[in-house]
Formats: C-alpha cells, structure tokens, sequence
C-alpha cells in the first residue's frame, strides 16, 4: 500500500533518511518511534507529497484519501469559525458542492437538447452519490461531537479560530482529521495538548478506526492500545518489528543482545587474523598464506550496534530537606476567578509528606488552578492553604520551556533561581548532576533539545533542594526515553509530589495516589490509576459519583445535549434493521413452538392404544423433525444477527459517551 524504496533525504548535509525501504500494507496499525529529530516527520512529509525525497520512490495508491494532522494550521484558516473549520474536514467537498449547485442553476433554467439534459442529469447523480459516500450529511453532527469529546463547549463553536490559544487549535485540527475517516490516518503526537480524559476517548475512537493508521506519538499508552506494529526511525535508518510497542522493546533488546554477542566473535576474530598477520608477514614462507589472511580481513565487515534504547542524559535529584510529617492541607477552599463563578467550593485535602499525587480531570476543571493555589500564586477566596513543617516547594509551570529566554546560557538560567544572598560555587555541581557539565553549561536555551529543557528546569529548581516537587506537564517536550527517565527518578525521589499530566502511563507508573476533579469539589484515591479506574467506575455504578458525561456537563450544560443528540442519531439509523431482526426471531419462535407442539402429538399417536396409520404418522413425524432442525438453524443465525446489532448499539452509546 505504502512503499518506500531506497528513499534518502538530507537536510544542510545531515542525513535523516539513508536509502530506507519498507512497506505498510493496507489496514495495518503502525507505531512509529525513535527519538526527536530522527526523521518521523519527514517521512509523514514525504507520504503527504510535502517533501520531496532526494533519491528513490515512494508508492501510495492514487485512490487513497490521506488524513493528516498538521502541527501548525495555515494564517487563512485561523479566521474561520470553529465548527465551520472543524467540518470541512473533506476538502474536495467544496468543489463538488459548488458543481452540484452549477447544475441545479443550469436544469433550473432549462435545457433543449435531450442529450446535453441526460448528460447533466448523469453528472449530477455522479456527483451526488459521491457526496453521499463521503458523509457530507454527517460532518457537521461529528464535528459537533468531537469538539465536545476533546474539551470545547457548544458556546465555543461560533468563535474564530483565532480567539483560541495554539493548544486548542490543535483540538480543532485532531477533531478535523478525525471524522473526515480517510483511507490512510496519519497522526503526529495526537496526544499533545490533550487532558487524560481526552486522550482516553482518543483511542477509543481510534480503535475502531476502520482504515490503515500511522501514528508518531511518545505516548506509550496510545502506542500499546492501537498499534500492531512498529517502525523505528533512527541513525538514518527504519526497521520494522512486527508487533506492538511492548513487543518492539523486547524485540530490540534481544537484537542487540545478538548483535552484541556477534560484534564480541568477529572483534575476536579480527584481532587473532592480525595477530597471525603481523606474525607472519615477514616470512617469505608464510607470505601467500598472510596475504590470504589480510584478504580474509578485508572482507570481515564491521557490526555496529544500534543505539542504546536508555535515556543517558542525567536527572539525579539531591535528597530533599527533611520536613514535617503534612507537607501542606487544603482547609474549606473556595475559589472563582469572578466571584459569582466559583470553580472550587469548600474543598479539603491532606498532602502527607512522600505522596506522589496526579490530578486528573477535564480541561478547564481546575487542574492548574489548584497547582497555582498550592504554591501561593493564586489566592483563595475563602478558606486557606497551610504548608507543612519546613515544606520547601519546587515549581513547574506548564509553560517553562516557552518561556526559556532563546539567548540565554544554562548556567544564567540556573543562577538567576539562586536564593537571595546565597553563593554561586556549587552551581557547576548542581548542573553537572543534571547532565551540564563542562561546556554543556554554557549552551544557549534556543539550542536544547526537549530532554536537555527538562534537564535545565529540574537544575534550575534544585539550586535550593526542594522537599514538595509541584510539576505542571512535565512530560511535555520530552521523547520516550526521556519520560522514562523522568518517571523513574520522580518514583524513587522521598519528596512530595504533585502533578498534573496527560501522559498516562506516566501516571500509571509514578502516582501513589488519584485527585479526581469533580467541581465544585475533588474526590482523592489511595491508590494508583488503575486503582482510581476501577473505584470510580463502582462509585459511578452506585451513583456515588458523576459518569463522565456528567462530569462534562458540569463545565458546559450543552455537551450531555450534544452526546444525546448525536447517540440518537446513530441509533436511530440502526433502529430499522435491529425491529426487522427482532420480528424474524419472533416469527422464528412462534414457529418453532407450533412444530414442537405438533411433535408432541405425533409422539403421542404412536404411543397410544388406538389405530394408527404407523407408517403415515413416521413420515410425518420425521418431517416435522426436520423442519425443527431447520428452523433451529434459523433461529440460531437470526438470534446471532440480533445479538450483533445490540452489540453494535452498545458500541454506539460507549464511543458516544
């Protein structure tokens, strides 16, 4: 479907793509790793027609409709409406649109000639059939639902694109791509900008992606639920595993485990032959035989490893200061950003010293308010926020790694979080514990990578250690690897912490213990994510506690209404085939019962004491037998049928939800 043959692309000499080849084939579901800066994209842009490779071909099916998500949506597009930009989401619509309404004025005015009219009347049934298959009639209700899933409200849908920050957009640009269902999906971080929530209704709507879907993502979590293979993308190269991301890890490791087992044999070999070479060199006997030698070596090609799969930047945090056994309480909180809006309303909440707390919830639930509230940025409006004995706090904003100055040094990024007064000597200690060390201290913001931007703010807060970590979307910006690295270092800190993250699996590995957004209030967890996915779907179940629908409910009234109406739709569209099915099970049964009970009676005739025709009644009885047989058959495969549209149904109501 997808082939790339001896492809090679370079950029200002640097090689990102060094003859690749390899092939996706039709329904495939494709992860693509590797880290930042390997090439991901390129290829994306080369599948898109954006790129042009510099050597080789790539194939791609003419009849194949790509959907692409783009990082960055063209100048003329941010001043649409956002329902207006989200639903045009199959661009060759409008020419089509504008040629159906071309005919329609032209028949409208008459034509004379029978041919020219049969002609147009063909065009304009050509046209419309195609329309029709493309789901014209449907964009607008799922574009309605899909911006609902992924955050905006039914107030939002009227504002221009360009009254909404980057990240939203984005949203928009995800929800476009989403239900233009092209033949080929290629997705670019899908994930970024997306609360958990979001993510989560993300790949349940991927799942039942019916087309061939490429995926560039650090999400594990989006990786290991969607995709069954894997194409690493790194040193110039792409290799394919043919299995998920778990699959891919081990199957990378073992290679390289071979690799390296292969690469010690042949550096032993290599040393023995020039050993034995420079031995014999000098003797006119052994001559012919150390030039066969040396031939031989020459030919010996060199194994080189791939790259480690480890993160081998440095995050080693410095043992925190001891503190008190609370590292802070939340007594009575409220809080509203105008006073007639509260967003909190009497909350309370113990933070012990050595939790590790991950707030979830929708976009614009407070999450980051709550962050803000803890370290003091913002004030509450009634009760109060006490920190713990000695609670020294280390702070993330979500948006540091914007606002790194592009000129500026490490090294005057780290000094200038310096406490008042304190000495500037150990600085060169604290950045080289974070992987700065040397040379890489005086490295400019405007060149790090998104693991080295990690790197610098954990450096810039631990010039004064802290004992309560509050971190606001640390994972952004960061590749796998480094997210690892990031988590395993944050599981082994003895601190608090407190973060908020759209990573999953980040959460999943580093959070003690859930804070569930449910305004005006929270619930806490004692336990991990899986823990909180499993309490709260029993506290739902028990009605203790809002469904999700009516967690969304809560920041906009008009998403549950749109759920329902676009539910409602689906089902209803499925309503005739599910009454047919239900009335041939019926008829089935009533069928069934009739036979059954004519059986009986046969059976009884040629038990009884009275004169039978024996013969007659067998005949009868065996056909009656079989035409039980066969309306078994029947029942069993329209009961089967029945059983898949109820099933189809409940699909609807959970992806709708």
């Amino acid at each position: 479907m997808i082939d790339f043959k001896d492809v090679t692309k370079t950029y200002a000499g640097d090689v990102i793509l060094d003859s690749v080849t390899f092939r996706v084939n039709s329904g495939d579901r494709v992860g693509m790793v590797g880290p930042n800066g390997a090439g991901k994209s390129t290829i994306f842009g080369i599948i898109t027609g954006e790129v042009v490779p510099d050597r080789g071909s790539v194939s791609i099916p003419k009849a194949m409709r790509l959907g692409t998500l783009k990082q960055h949506l063209p100048d003329d597009e941010v001043s649409r409406r956002l329902l207006e930009f989200t639903a045009d989401a199959i661009p060759e619509l409008r020419g089509m649109h504008e040629e159906l309404h071309r005919l329609e004025e032209q028949l409208h005015r008459g034509v004379d000639d029978d041919d020219e009219l049969q002609s147009l009347l063909d065009r304009h049934g050509q046209l419309q059939s195609t329309v029709e298959h493309l789901g014209a009639y449907r964009l607008e209700v799922e574009a309605e639902q899909a911006l609902s899933n992924l955050g905006f409200r039914e107030a939002d849908f009227e504002r221009p694109l360009s009254s909404f920050s980057g990240g939203w957009r984005m949203r928009a640009a995800l929800a476009r791509v989403l239900i233009s269902q092209p033949d080929i999906l290629l997705l670019d971080e899908p994930s970024n900008y997306l609360d958990i929530p979001a993510v989560e209704w993300l790949c349940k709507f991927l799942k039942s992606f019916p087309g061939t879907l490429l995926l560039i993502s650090h999400d594990r979590f989006l990786l290991r639920k969607l995709t069954g293979l894997t194409l690493e993308v790194n040193a110039g190269q792409v290799t394919r595993y043919p299995g998920d991301y778990d699959y891919y890890r081990r199957e990378r490791e073992e290679r390289r485990r071979n690799l390296e087992a292969a690469k010690r044999n042949s550096d032993r070999k290599k040393e023995h032959l020039e050993r034995v070479i420079d031995r014999f060199r000098a003797k006119s006997s052994k001559a012919a035989q150390a030039k066969s030698w040396q031939k031989a070596l020459d030919k010996m090609e060199e194994i080189e490893l791939p790259d480690d799969l480890s993160y081998h930047g440095a995050i080693r945090f410095p043992a925190p200061p001891p503190g008190g056994i609370e590292a802070a309480r939340i007594e009575n909180l409220s809080f509203g950003y105008t006073p007639e809006k509260l967003l909190f309303r009497d909350v309370n909440l113990a933070i012990d010293a050595g939790d590790k707390l991950a707030f979830i919830g929708y976009n614009g639930m407070g999450k980051t308010t709550l962050l803000k509230l803890l370290i003091g940025r913002l004030k509450p409006t009634s009760g109060r926020i006490v920190l713990g004995h000695h609670s020294v706090i280390g702070y993330q904003a979500q948006e540091f790694a914007d606002l790194l100055v592009p000129e500026q040094s490490v090294y005057d990024v780290v000094r200038g979080n310096l406490p008042a007064g304190a000495p500037a000597s150990g600085l060169m200690n604290v950045l080289g514990s974070f992987g700065f060390s040397g040379d890489a201290a005086s490295k400019q913001c405007k060149v790090l990578s998104g693991g080295e931007k990690i790197r610098l703010l954990f450096a810039r807060i631990f010039v004064n250690p802290p004992n309560f970590l509050v971190l606001d979307e640390p994972t952004t910006h960061l590749d796998i690897a480094a997210r690892e690295l990031l988590q395993e270092a944050l599981k082994s800190y003895p601190g608090t912490v407190c973060v908020v993250s759209h990573d999953i699996e980040f959460v999943r590995n580093v959070a003690t213990g859930i804070i569930a957004m449910e305004p005006p209030g929270i619930r806490k967890y004692f336990g991990n994510y899986d823990y909180y996915l499993e309490k709260s779907a029993e506290l739902r179940a028990a009605g203790l506690t809002d469904t999700p629908e009516q967690e969304m409910q809560i920041g906009s009234p008009d998403l549950a209404r749109n759920r329902r109406r676009a539910r409602a739709q689906a089902r209803n569209a499925l309503a005739a085939r599910k009454k047919a099915a239900e009335q041939k099970v019926a008829d089935l049964e009533k069928k069934l019962e009739t036979l059954e009970k004519r059986q009986a009676e046969l059976v009884e005739q040629l038990s009884g004491d009275g004169k039978v025709d024996f013969a007659s009644v067998n005949r009868e009885l065996v056909q009656v037998q079989r035409s039980l047989e066969q309306g078994m058959a029947d029942w069993e495969t329209a009961a089967s049928e029945l059983e898949e549209i109820r099933l189809e149904n409940e699909r609807i109501h959970q992806e709708l939800n």
